[in-house]
């Protein structure tokens, strides 16, 4: 609703928590990415590499990590 009362009404009250929302779900979708190809880049190196970043995205810390 919020998205149409912006790009339809032209109210700008809410534009801050629209784009609060929108890097909300940027940030899931390159979690899902990176989680996605540790699972299934070819290479062990490749899926390493992902696995590594999402857990540094997550907050891991090293000591919980295997």
């Amino acid at each position: 609703m919020q998205l149409l009362r912006f790009h339809l009404i032209d109210d700008n009250s809410c534009e801050k928590e629209i784009k609060q929302r929108l890097e909300q779900k940027l940030d899931r979708m390159v979690l899902h990415d990176l989680y996605e190809k540790s699972k299934t880049a070819p290479t062990a190196e490749e899926r390493e590499r992902a696995r590594k970043e999402y857990l540094d995205r997550r907050g891991v810390r090293e000591i919980f990590r295997w």
